[in-house]
């Protein structure tokens, strides 16, 4: 209706003043009636009206959580994206600003796994997104030099912080946690469980480059884990190998027979995304076909 009145008769700032006076006395107790969450339903009618894809996503997320996604977020794709991950993921306010902050869009969709031969339809897509490029732990005080146990005793140590980077829908299962195949013991780094995903996701540690042996070692590990530990009604479990640094292309060799479902991702210390990969992202049509793999 603002917009309508203003578009026909010339509505100014003051009217809308008085339109917050006026519904304010009309629905007492109720808020989000002030002028500023006016001109905010305004701004989200002007920027939704003529896209019918976003249309209906919009409704099934909270005001607060359109309200972050509209203003820090300009591209449809990317507004889309964080959308559907906030209704599918359960995000709080405070995640999702945290997820745009770090770039997540761009570092979901630049992410290496082989979930594409490892895993059902059902599950790849959902898998492919919370499995990130890279991930951001600002929260952490490391010297630029650190060991992988001052590594994992630090994220244990901020283990909600470590969560929330994850992406908030992480149950942390411990850490050296135990595996015992043929009398021989090994510890995995960190164990967590996807709670949407319904998968136990292992996860290790490497200060270093990337190198092809450790998909082998993770191979091995969510062998163990899918004998002894997961349970009936979960899904495989899934590993994340985090590094320093990596090879794109020396990951994707090692990622291109493995029968497990693995991704390879690295962690920093600050919130920037590496400037030569921002234009490797998927193309449009790629993305669109990603984000609508969601299930409702």
């Amino acid at each position: 209706m603002i917009v309508e009145r203003q578009e026909q008769a010339g509505w100014g700032k003051s009217v809308v003043e008085r339109l917050s006076q006026d519904l304010r006395r009309e629905f007492p107790g109720v808020a989000g009636f002030s002028v500023q969450n006016l001109w905010y339903m305004r701004q989200f009618h002007m920027e939704y009206r003529g896209n019918e894809k976003l249309q209906p996503l919009v409704g099934e997320v909270a005001w607060a959580h359109n309200l972050v996604i509209m203003s820090k977020c300009k591209d449809p794709l990317e507004r889309e994206f964080y959308l559907r991950m906030t209704r599918k993921f359960g995000w709080s306010k405070n995640v999702l600003i945290h997820q745009i902050e770090n770039q997540s869009y761009e570092k979901s969709l630049l992410g290496q796994t082989n979930f594409d031969q490892t895993l059902t339809p059902s599950l790849r897509t959902q898998a492919k997104l919370a499995v990130q490029d890279e991930y951001t732990f600002d929260f952490l005080e490391l010297a630029e030099e650190h060991s992988e146990r001052e590594l994992e005793r630090a994220l244990i140590t901020r283990v909600e912080d470590f969560l929330r980077a994850m992406g908030g829908r992480f149950a942390f299962m411990g850490s050296q946690y135990r595996l015992e195949v043929d009398g021989r013991e090994y510890f995995l780094d960190l164990l967590l469980f996807h709670r949407r995903l319904r998968a136990l996701v292992a996860i290790e540690l490497k200060i270093g480059d990337f190198q092809p042996e450790f998909v082998g070692k993770m191979q091995f590990y969510l062998t163990a884990l899918d004998r002894q530990v997961r349970q009936e009604d979960e899904n495989p479990s899934i590993g994340i190998i985090l590094c320093k640094e990596k090879s794109r292309t020396i990951v994707e060799y090692a990622l291109h027979d493995a029968n497990k479902p693995i991704g390879v991702a690295t962690y920093e210390i600050t919130r920037t995304l590496p400037k030569e990969l921002k234009g490797q992202l998927p193309r449009p049509e790629e993305i669109v076909a990603l984000l609508e793999g969601l299930d409702p």
